[in-house]
């Protein structure tokens, strides 16, 4: 590869299909996957996902206006808008194709109304907030919702969808059972009022593994974190792994910009949180936390180079941190510097590093800036 930038996320093309096709295998044929394009693709490129993914998904799922407007270009696939339009986006949104959310009876007279003005009829899932305290209707106003919304004809009710709020990392699944009964009951009232041919979607990636698997309970799954190559939790990864495999997408790549020797007793970085015990030969790694490498990494997290692990120690700077490398030979200004993911058998994953930082796998892919190349294996 020529022209190699100094810092850049890498994609694994192969790694991408493959995660897709073992969600094909697991769910029920027939039906619909949603790849969950959020989020930049969850940190690692909405643009480069989509275009490598249409031909494999039936539905994109994303959060915002910006996100559509930057898709939308790139597929013919229905596109489903999950987050919250604002009145002056939607004729906008209308206008370049896609499903939207509604949350409430607000939202969709504003829908409509724009719709009827560009002389559409707007497709639009609704959101039911089924035990999880977010967006969506409350159950108790879905007949009245319903009535409403019958009156007005520039929607077209296509689907009614909710979140679990929490299936993957527990064993009660008392919670999660009570979310599924207020939802079918929903989706009874939808069916009961006309419409029967209405789609459905409650599960994740978490809800697929845990609850929905080969059954075909509803239309749709939303693939998101395993889409990626990451577990949503150790009790589904444990329950699953020797079923599919799922293979990580990302690779966090820089490269040294300098290596030098220091004395014993000196201060690496600022706040003074790291003294040299001995001589150390230190390299300074060109990426910091406004790339999205967390502060709470300071005399915490590690990097590879050349096939083996390097403390991190000091504190993560802006642009910049420092590692150890005084047990690793041959160590060169330039060398490669893998921050996630592997090199020569080594790994640093999504999970290990949420695990240091008090946070989940896919918050430390999300957070990695937009800003850095990302460059398709």
């Amino acid at each position: 590869m020529k022209n190699i930038p100094l810092s850049y996320v890498e994609l694994s093309k192969k790694n991408l299909i493959h995660n897709i096709g073992q969600f094909r295998r697991i769910v029920r044929k027939g039906t619909k996957i949603a790849a969950v394009v959020k989020a930049n693709a969850y940190g690692h490129s909405d643009i480069e996902v989509v275009k490598i993914l249409s031909p494999y998904v039936d539905y994109f799922q994303i959060n915002s206006i910006e996100e559509l407007v930057r898709i939308r270009p790139l597929t013919k696939k229905p596109i489903l808008v999950l987050g919250y339009v604002d009145k002056n986006d939607i004729p906008k949104a209308i206008k370049l194709g896609c499903i939207l959310s509604v949350f409430d009876l607000e939202h969709a007279l504003l829908i409509n109304e724009s719709a009827k003005r560009l002389h559409i009829k707007q497709k639009v899932h609704i959101a039911i907030d089924a035990h999880l305290g977010r967006e969506g209707l409350i159950p108790a106003q879905v007949s009245i919702f319903i009535q409403e919304i019958k009156k007005m004809q520039h929607i077209n009710v296509d689907g009614v969808y909710a979140h679990f709020a929490n299936i993957e990392d527990t064993t009660d699944f008392s919670h999660a059972n009570l979310q599924i009964k207020t939802y079918e009951d929903v989706v009874n009232i939808f069916k009961g009022s006309g419409y029967r041919k209405i789609k459905t979607h409650l599960s994740a990636t978490s809800g697929i593994l845990a609850y929905e698997k080969w059954r075909g309970l509803h239309n749709i799954v939303r693939v998101g974190v395993g889409l990626y190559g990451m577990w949503p939790s150790i009790e589904l990864q444990k329950m699953w792994q020797k079923k599919i495999t799922l293979s990580p997408v990302m690779r966090y790549i820089t490269h040294i910009a300098q290596i030098k020797e220091v004395e014993a007793s000196e201060f690496i970085g600022y706040g003074l949180t790291y003294k040299t015990k001995n001589k150390t030969t230190i390299a300074i790694i060109p990426q910091g936390y406004s790339n999205g490498v967390s502060r709470l990494s300071s005399n915490n997290g590690e990097v590879i180079v050349k096939g083996k692990k390097a403390q991190i120690i000091g504190r993560i700077a802006m642009n910049m941190f420092v590692v150890d490398v005084s047990h690793i030979k041959g160590v060169k200004t330039e060398d490669e510097v893998v921050i996630l993911g592997s090199q020569k058998g080594e790994e640093i994953s999504a999970e290990e590093i949420a695990s240091k930082t008090q946070t989940i796998n896919y918050e430390v892919t999300t957070r990695i800036s937009p800003l850095l190349p990302r460059i398709i294996k």
